[in-house]
């Protein structure tokens, strides 16, 4: 799965959207810088887009005597910036608005600017004014409009630079630290960036490291100019702009407009006008901007993501977040240790064991029966009986299991996390161990509710007693009958015929008969018995398995597979985000 690639351009609002839903994604996975920079991108989107689309914010950046102020004079048509040559001289930001030609409609225009004004923090503010004439704004904040006075040419058609925001930010590379600090706020949040480069300064790594490389997905908010070409023979400026091309090219800024001006003599001055013409004609710099600041937040987001793992494109090493969320086998040997924790096997053998203990109880011999109900159930003795108070009497889980079922955790977890990138693998380790000290309780409780199966009586074991119970009865005959005749012989009294089968006489054949048949009886009951056990036993497991899969998947599965979606997911937002 790729974090960023390039994809068909979807609308700002959805890659908004999916920048701030990876950001909430990441709470807590990656860096707070990345997912921090990622939300400030979508709070300074929702602020932005509040405020004037019809005005374009253009900053002219640039390090000290590259000049920047007098190619701002220049586009303005006036001397509103102090030019300086090699010490900074430019303090704060100011602008220069270009409005429409009539005085009395440069009042609805200059509102609407205010806003913008206000939230980039700029003070010193100058109206253009097409028909040559200019209100200056002065120092005001707030947006407050100045009458003022002055004579200004605007340069040029101003039909379509109505809306130009010009901004002249204080020098990048100044020995004022809050001259520094001015220009990476304002280059951070205007419409489009004019990079003014002079010949003896344009290859400074401190622009490019600094400024331009960072910026490479803002190439289509970027202009590059290469100023004082005036003072370089023809063919020595061609090579600097093909070597300033390079340069960029190799900042990954192949495409940005790169131009040669001359401030001082207006030399592609008119070139530059109609570049950012047609920039603000467009109303659409600002949307430009967000797009390539959601870009590359979500790149910032991509690489907390890959850092570390051997993968500079964005993609996860391993190839990406696994189709089958959970390995099977792992699973499965949770499950076998989960149960071995449990006393399944103890379990299995008390139902195997309580079967013929009530099968006996059921069908044995009704003259030694009653000895077999002195001996406790296996089942009850456990607190083992199907419908359970939550608690059972089973040894707790030795050292040895404990370990084995920790140990089959973190194996759910490392082979879950074997396809996702760090950090997000180790938030699915964690994840599968999130709820571990639940584990203990849950298994015991789980194995106490249960139902194995054993509160069903076999309709054989009735049939069964029944007949013994008439075993005892032709065995009660007979001693009774054989009682009768001992009495008569006792008393001399003579006896009634004694009917026989064959030899046998019918009272002792009752007596021993009865006595042999129940034992026989008794004898075949527990073989069933015995039969009957080993099946229930195994029903049993298959039970107890499944309700232990069961709490497995609940408490070690389940988290873990969220995690694993929750990464999924966290990476579509990202590259739709980066689209």
């Amino acid at each position: 799965m790729k974090l960023l690639g390039r994809k068909a351009e979807l609308p700002l609002d959805e890659r908004l959207a999916a920048l701030g839903e990876a950001a909430d994604l990441a709470e807590g996975r990656l860096g707070g810088a990345a997912v921090d920079r990622a939300r400030a991108v979508v709070a300074r989107a929702g602020v932005r887009r509040s405020l004037s689309v019809e005005h374009t914010a253009v900053a002219l950046a640039g390090a000290t005597g590259s000049g920047k102020s007098s190619l701002f004079n220049a586009l303005a048509g006036d001397d509103i910036a102090e030019v300086g040559v090699t010490r900074p001289t430019t303090a704060h930001a100011q602008a220069a608005l270009w409005q429409p030609g009539r005085a009395e409609s440069t009042g609805a225009r200059a509102s609407g600017a205010g806003p913008l004004l206000d939230w980039l923090g700029v003070p010193l503010r100058h109206m253009v004014a097409g028909g040559g004439g200019v209100a200056g704004w002065g120092s005001v904040a707030g947006g407050g409009s100045v009458a003022g006075g002055g004579s200004v040419a605007g340069g040029g058609s101003t039909a379509k630079r109505a809306g130009l925001v010009l901004l002249d930010l204080p020098d990048h590379d100044s020995i004022e630290l809050s001259h520094r600090l001015e220009v990476d706020r304002l280059v951070g949040v205007v419409d489009l960036l004019v990079w003014v480069l002079d010949p003896q300064k344009y290859a400074d790594a401190a622009v490019h490291e600094r400024y331009l490389r960072p910026l490479a997905r803002h190439r289509d908010v970027m202009v590059v100019v290469l100023n004082k070409i005036d003072r370089l023979p023809r063919r020595s400026a061609s090579r600097c702009l093909d070597d300033l091309r390079g340069l960029l090219a190799a900042d990954g800024l192949r495409d940005v407009p790169v131009l040669g001006v001359s401030a001082r003599t207006g030399e592609g001055v008119a070139e530059l006008r109609a570049e950012l013409d047609r920039r603000v004609s467009r109303r659409r710099a600002w949307a430009s901007r967000l797009a390539a600041d959601a870009a590359t937040a979500a790149s910032a987001l991509a690489d907390a993501t890959t850092a570390g793992n051997g993968s500079a494109d964005g993609r996860p090493a391993g190839g990406g977040a696994p189709e089958v969320p959970v390995n099977r086998p792992r699973t499965r040997e949770l499950v076998r240790a989960l149960e071995q924790a449990a006393a399944v096997p103890t379990v299995v053998q008390a139902v195997a064991k309580a079967h013929r203990h009530r099968a006996v109880a059921a069908t044995g011999w009704p003259v030694t029966r009653w000895m077999r109900r002195l001996r406790p159930d296996p089942l009850r003795r456990l607190r083992l009986s199907g419908a359970g108070d939550g608690r059972t009497s089973l040894p707790a889980a030795s050292a040895v299991q404990v370990a084995a079922m920790d140990v089959a955790v973190r194996d759910v977890g490392t082979a879950a996390a074997a396809g996702v990138p760090e950090p997000w693998a180790t938030s699915v380790r964690h994840a599968a161990r999130s709820r571990t000290t639940e584990l203990a309780d849950a298994l015991d409780r789980v194995v106490a509710t249960t139902s194995v199966g054993v509160s069903r009586t076999p309709r054989w074991w009735r049939a069964a007693g029944a007949l013994q119970w008439l075993l005892v009865a032709a065995m009660a005959v007979g001693a009774l009958w054989l009682g009768v005749l001992f009495v008569l012989d006792y008393l001399m009294l003579p006896r009634p015929p004694t009917p026989t089968v064959g030899r046998a006489p019918w009272p002792t054949v009752l007596l021993a008969g009865g006595a042999v048949a129940g034992v026989l009886v008794a004898s075949l009951c527990r073989v069933a018995a015995w039969l009957g056990g080993r099946r229930r036993a195994r029903r049993a497991a298959r039970v107890l398995r499944a309700a232990i899969e069961k709490v497995g998947n609940e408490l070690v599965v389940a988290p873990t597979t969220a995690e694993l979606t929750r990464y999924g997911r966290f990476a579509e937002r990202v590259a739709l985000a980066g689209s």
